[in-house]
């Protein structure tokens, strides 16, 4: 599906705009070819599953990046190969983290995909994938 699309490289804010209605097409095509909308992980050896929040948090900060963006369109290879690396307790105080009792950051290739824990109903969640931004710098903003 990238290879039909022509992702704009810019900076501005038409330009996230734009990738913004790409993530989002790709998410809505994504979930019709998988309506059970989880993957399994080898590594952490259980399901993670894409939800609401999760997409809601990717377009709140994929479209700002061009790598981040042309990640999405391998989040199936994504989900299922990356491989854990580091893990700390959620950001204190983020609503969109409160939920979870640990997140999980796992590596595949250049991308980086950070996971929730669930602590009621022990489920993996798809927090963020980003297309190659420093582990170090998305631990440092996941913390602030």
């Amino acid at each position: 599906m990238e290879k039909d699309i022509i992702i704009p490289s810019g900076n501005t804010p038409e330009d996230n705009k734009a990738r913004r209605h790409i993530i989002k097409d790709f998410y809505s095509q994504w979930i019709l070819e998988n309506p059970g909308k989880i993957v399994w992980n080898e590594s952490l050896q259980g399901y993670i599953h894409v939800k609401g929040t999760s997409i809601n948090e990717i377009l709140g900060h994929a479209p700002r990046s061009v790598e981040a963006t042309k990640a999405q369109f391998h989040l199936t290879e994504i989900l299922s190969n990356a491989i854990l690396v580091d893990q700390w307790p959620p950001k204190h105080g983020d609503k969109n983290q409160k939920a979870f009792s640990k997140m999980l950051l796992l590596k595949w290739k250049q991308c980086r995909l950070l996971v929730g824990s669930q602590k009621t109903i022990s489920e993996y969640v798809l927090y963020y994938i980003s297309g190659g931004q420093k582990i170090k710098a998305a631990r440092q903003r996941l913390l602030k």
